[in-house]
């Protein structure tokens, strides 16, 4: 009779794919930041109606509403890309890394993002990109 139990690991690679979630609240706190307690009328945030509050703000808001939505669009990618690569067998030192990596890449875009800096930001994007299909691909015999 086999006596050994079966204990699942939450491995950093999963813990980067919940930071990777959590990314995009991080962007719509920052977007709405200053403007919580600000009464609607002055300005302050809408949470009646978000999204054309949200429409009306320009420069940084803006960026920061825009990297919330790309991070979402990103997120997909990066959770199967995590999963495929689990399932595959890659080697989980070398999946940590990447999706460590990855998660530092778009920490590093929201912040080009939020700063105007369009050069920088597709740059760190695109670098993200690749990581996440060496993600995909780690696995891979």
């Amino acid at each position: 009779m086999n006596t050994t139990m079966h204990v699942a690991r939450f491995t950093v690679a999963y813990w980067c794919v919940l930071i990777a979630a959590l990314l995009p609240l991080g962007c719509a706190w920052l977007a709405k930041s200053g403007n919580l307690g600000k009464p609607r009328k002055d300005g302050g945030y809408d949470n009646h109606d978000p999204r054309a509050w949200m429409a009306q703000q320009k420069d940084w808001r803006a960026r920061a509403n825009a990297a919330q939505a790309n991070s979402f669009e990103s997120l997909p990618f990066f959770i199967g890309a995590v999963i495929i690569a689990h399932t595959l067998g890659a080697g989980q030192t070398l999946l940590d890394i990447l999706a460590f990596f990855y998660i530092m890449l778009r920490i590093f875009y929201v912040m080009t993002y939020v700063s105007d800096m369009p050069t920088a930001r597709s740059a760190v994007w695109a670098a993200g990109f690749f990581v996440n299909i060496a993600i995909l691909f780690i696995g891979y015999r």
